[in-house]
């Protein structure tokens, strides 16, 4: 604390120096809601004075003494407003912006400043407007935050279907996942085939893959960071929808009117209930009954109170579970098994107006995933006494409790200052396994003692308008990390710069050291709930990169478009990965209390490059984007594939999307994509061929004379670690809305199709062997002949889904 108390001392010097200045400061709400609106433009006009609202509303604006000036508050997808005020005195304005209407939203041909990117000196970030999410085509009509961020420039997709993201050459473990201040460790529903983040209770989503400030920290390579809607402090109001596989309803409303409102959102899917009835009608009458059941569902809350006019409390939780199961039972057997993960948030955050100059907020935040693994069978005699029985159960968690207080300081009007810290106490549970059976005479009780540990980090930052064409944000972080024998301290500083080369044309350029200290295993690569969240130990160092990252960001007003150019290099070191073969399920019966998960680990260090470009446009009759990304990622590992260098698996060289929505009238949508990527980098065989046996030659044909045996075991060799390259993916998706507005309600029909012209899209290969005769081979002798096959997931997939507000 000594830092951050030394710079707010010197800070408030700056203060004290300043002379004939005044201090216009406030929230902008939303209009109708009273909703707190971030990243909202304020500026003085015909001036080069401006500020931009935090996460809360809140902005302060320090300039020169005058009889009047106007203010003017912008922001996308708000109508502009303006005030007149007179600058003798520090003055607090608070203001409403209200929602521009579909009809203005159709009709919008200029401008407005609030959306020029070249006037920023943030680079590396995706900002989606919630609304336009909303538009863009989905899998099975479910809109889907992280399948949108899929499609930007920088961010690709794991494997066909999936949700899980890949940055910059890195891993999903290495994208900082927070909804309102709460780390989300699991962000999957379905197997990852969906996110459990429902858009409905979302009120933004940003998400930052390079240049980052200093106040973020814990990852590598992003920082997705989503904030949940307050609730209006007006009405009542109230959106959903039904489609194929779920349906969704949210609430929100006042509390006390104008002074405090909440929000309830909650989804759950019905696959379980559809497949039921197929499922029984497919069993009827055998001996054996299959009954496999799978479901999600995800709940979001928040209040929020004014407790005046300079104190706020919110409170926010996310509540979600994935259970599947399947169970057979017949005569003479019965078999259980089981998934079951689930993430639980809580936040409370509390927010205070020192003065015109200094806002605080602190949070207390809780976060928790479990994972487990269920599976029993017995098997009877047939006099009904008990033969063989098997059991087996295993879980892994991971619980936080934290604090955060951040500051945000507004000394003068070239300088917008940012410090503070946070304290997070980490409990791990990495695996814990149960097996007993009547096979052994020794059954395992494994119970991993769970692993403490205590993260922190201070920070200070601070946007600088050094000059009228050069605004730099300059900060450092010290992060620690504290285990049970070792405590790990690293300095990460940060510095991004934005330079004006002429009218709403910006060259930028940043540097950030990053540094994780909780990790994430996997061997499947599909991100999937059995992924295992492991820390950083005496013997596992933390992971660290260094990115540098340069282009060119240009704004057009006629048509409004936002053009960027964008170059990294990043070097990762310490990245961790499953030595050859191993897996945090592979433990069995015999050395299952001997193992632990650093057992099974290596760590090595990995580079990531490339160029990312992107024209975009938010508003208008037709919006969308062009997104391309040509990147090169290798990975070295001293145990792993003999020490050289490899390509990981989600490496791929080029990645191109298109995105556009076009609004044909105010009661009809058109929207589609389209997506094309190299495909991934794969380890198959290079051969495969039968083993000599002791018997290899020992079969005789009818003449007496030996032959070839080709029924010996199989056996495959591999080459170089990822060396064989997928076929491209590439993939359609087109979809029409038609809007209705009645007297009490809108209503919203969406008809669809995911994969539009049916392309088969490698989802995994396997090698299939078939046995054939060899022509013009006396005697005729059947030999094995390999063939690398494709598997495909989704063939061309149409979709509907009713969606309302009220």
């Amino acid at each position: 604390m000594r830092l951050i108390f030394t710079a707010f001392l010197l800070l408030s010097h700056i203060i004290s120096i300043a002379q004939n200045r005044v201090t216009i400061s406030g929230f902008v709400r939303e209009k109708g809601s009273q909703e707190q609106l971030p990243g909202v433009n304020v500026y003085i006009d015909n001036t080069p004075y401006g500020a931009v609202t935090n996460t809360y509303g809140f902005y302060s604006l320090t300039l020169p003494a005058s009889d009047s000036a106007t203010v003017s508050f912008s922001f996308v997808g708000y109508e502009k407003q303006q005030k007149r005020v007179a600058l003798r005195t520090d003055t607090e304005l608070n203001i409403f912006l209200p929602t521009i209407t579909q009809l203005e939203e159709v009709v919008v041909s200029a401008r407005k400043q609030e959306d020029y990117v070249s006037r920023t000196v943030q680079m590396s970030k995706v900002e989606i407007p919630i609304q336009q999410l909303k538009k863009i085509p989905a899998f099975f009509g479910e809109k889907d935050v992280l399948r949108v961020l899929q499609l930007m420039p920088g961010v690709q997709k794991g494997t066909e279907g999936q949700t899980g993201l890949y940055v910059r050459g890195g891993g999903p473990d290495q994208n900082l996942i927070i909804l309102d201040d709460a780390v989300v460790y699991n962000a999957n529903h379905l197997f990852g085939f969906f996110s459990i983040f429902n858009s409905d209770a979302l009120r933004s989503v940003e998400l930052t893959k390079g240049g980052f400030p200093a106040r973020y920290g814990g990852r590598l390579s992003s920082v997705l960071e989503m904030n949940m809607k307050e609730g209006s402090k007006e009405k009542m109001h109230g959106e959903g929808g039904i489609g194929l596989i779920s349906s969704r309803l949210t609430l929100e409303g006042p509390i006390s009117k104008g002074k405090s409102s909440f929000l309830i959102s909650g989804r759950r899917t019905y696959i379980d209930f559809l497949a039921a009835p197929l499922i029984a009608r497919e069993q009827r009458g055998e001996d054996s009954q299959v009954k496999p059941g799978y479901y999600f569902y995800d709940l979001n809350a928040k209040m929020n109170y004014d407790l005046g006019s300079k104190d706020k409390l919110y409170i926010s939780g996310y509540f979600g579970r994935d259970k599947f199961h399947a169970n057979e039972k017949s005569s003479t057997s019965e078999t259980r098994a089981g998934l079951d993960w689930g993430n639980a948030t809580a936040t409370m955050r509390w927010n205070h107006v020192l003065n015109q100059k200094l806002f605080v907020n602190t949070s207390f935040i809780f976060s928790n995933f479990k994972f487990g693994v269920s599976s029993y069978s017995k098997e009877l005699n047939s006099d009904g006494s008990l033969d063989d029985e098997f059991s087996l159960e295993y879980d892994s968690r991971i619980r936080d409790l934290g604090v955060k207080t951040d500051f945000d300081f507004y000394p003068s009007s070239k300088h917008a200052v940012k410090f503070g810290g946070q304290a997070t106490f980490h409990k791990f549970v990495p695996s814990a396994l149960a097996i007993a059976g009547t096979f052994t005479d020794n059954p395992i009780e494994r119970s991993v003692k769970p692993v403490y540990s205590l993260e922190a980090g201070l920070y200070i930052e601070d946007t600088w308008q050094a000059l009228d064409a050069l605004k730099v944000n300059a900060g450092l972080r010290l992060s620690t990390f504290q285990t049970e024998v070792k405590t790990y301290v690293r300095p990460e500083p940060r510095i991004s710069a934005a330079l004006r080369l002429a009218e709403n044309l910006s060259f930028k350029a940043s540097y950030a050291r990053m540094n994780q200290y909780v990790h994430l295993l996997s061997n499947t690569g599909l991100g999937l709930p059995t992924d295992l969240w492991v820390p950083t130990t005496a013997r596992v160092a933390p992971q660290q990169s260094e990115q540098i990252a340069a282009g060119l960001a240009k704004d057009f007003e006629r048509p409004a478009l936002t053009v960027t150019l964008e170059g990294y290099y990043k070097k990762m070191n310490n990245i961790l990965n499953y030595k050859e073969g191993s897996s945090f399920l592979s433990i069995n019966g015999e050395n299952a209390n001997e193992l632990s998960w650093e057992d099974n680990v290596t760590s090595g260090k990995g580079w990531s490059y490339g160029g990312e470009f992107l024209v975009q446009k938010k508003t208008g009759r037709f919006s969308g984007w062009i997104g391309y990304t040509l990147s090169w990622t290798y990975w070295k590992f001293p145990e792993l594939n003999f020490g050289k260098t490899f390509f990981p698996r989600y490496d791929r060289r080029h990645d191109l999307s298109v995105v556009g929505i076009y609004e044909l009238s105010k009661r009809i949508t058109l929207s589609a994509t389209w997506v094309y990527g190299t495909g991934n980098a794969l380890t198959l065989p290079v051969s495969s061929y039968r083993a000599a046996t002791d018997n290899f030659v020992t079969r005789i044909t009818g003449d007496g004379k030996p032959a070839i045996n080709w029924f010996g075991p199989t056996v495959s060799e591999y080459g170089q670690k990822n060396s064989y390259r997928a076929e491209p993916f590439h993939r359609m998706d087109i979809a029409i809305q038609f809007h209705k507005k009645k007297k009490r309600h809108e209503r919203t029909w969406e008809f669809g199709v995911y994969n539009a012209y049916n392309r088969r899209n490698p989802f995994f290969y396997n090698i299939d062997e078939e046995m054939v005769i060899l022509p013009n081979v006396m005697p005729a002798t059947p030999v094995p002949k390999y063939t690398l096959k494709r598997y495909s997931l989704f063939p061309i997939l149409p979709y509907f889904s009713y969606n309302f507000k009220f």
